[in-house]
């Protein structure tokens, strides 16, 4: 139970992070965070340790009682959302580029893609954001140690730096529960469709 989910807000209601029961109901504690119900209720650590039992809520026992687990906390000290810059992996390689060849533009298995250089490193390109893609093997061998140019192919798309932020890629498709709803919605509406400034 103590390392189950809880989703993070700033306070501005914006989702930054999933923390586990055991650090949120410290926070609660500290006085650093609040916990938010299913109306957007605000309660500190005693408030909600005063809520009555629910009907299949998670409890967790206390010296004096128990207190129910917290599924959503505000942060009451942090507007911002930390800017960071995205990993350069293969695996986020394959993440921007949706696991689809960059030359041939079919989405294959990630053991059937590798990634290519667009201008070679033997004709000195680096491995950065905007100078690789993702490609099948066959798509690469043809095009060897030439730029797509003298290969006669074209990119699908030019290779960018990434402007997503790892902070808000944590893992949705895992456990979550009914009291995020609202706040997932959130981000997709608002979090993603901002512009991110450099």
């Amino acid at each position: 139970m103590l390392s189950t989910g809880v989703l993070v807000l700033n306070r501005s209601f914006m989702p930054i992070n999933i923390t586990t029961v055991k650090r949120a109901i410290v926070l609660l504690y500290q006085g650093a965070a609040k916990a938010v119900n299913e109306e957007y209720e605000l309660f500190n650590f005693d408030d909600w340790s005063q809520l009555p039992p629910q009907d299949g809520a998670d409890r967790l026992g206390l010296i004096h009682g128990t207190i129910l687990v917290p599924r959503v906390i505000l942060l009451l000290s942090y507007d911002r959302i930390p800017k960071r810059n995205v990993r350069f992996s293969r695996m986020n390689i394959f993440l921007r580029d949706k696991n689809t060849c960059q030359y041939c533009g079919l989405t294959l298995p990630r053991k059937e893609l590798n990634i290519d250089h667009v201008n070679p490193r033997s004709r000195g390109g680096t491995s950065t954001w905007e100078n690789v893609v993702c490609s099948c093997v066959e798509c690469n061998r043809k095009k060897g140690g030439r730029t797509p140019r003298e290969a006669n192919m074209k990119l699908v798309r030019k290779p960018r730096r990434p402007r997503w932020t790892p902070h808000m890629t944590f893992k949705l498709n895992a456990v979550h529960y009914d009291e995020w709803v609202p706040f997932l919605n959130f981000i997709d509406v608002s979090y993603w469709n901002a512009e991110l400034k450099e």
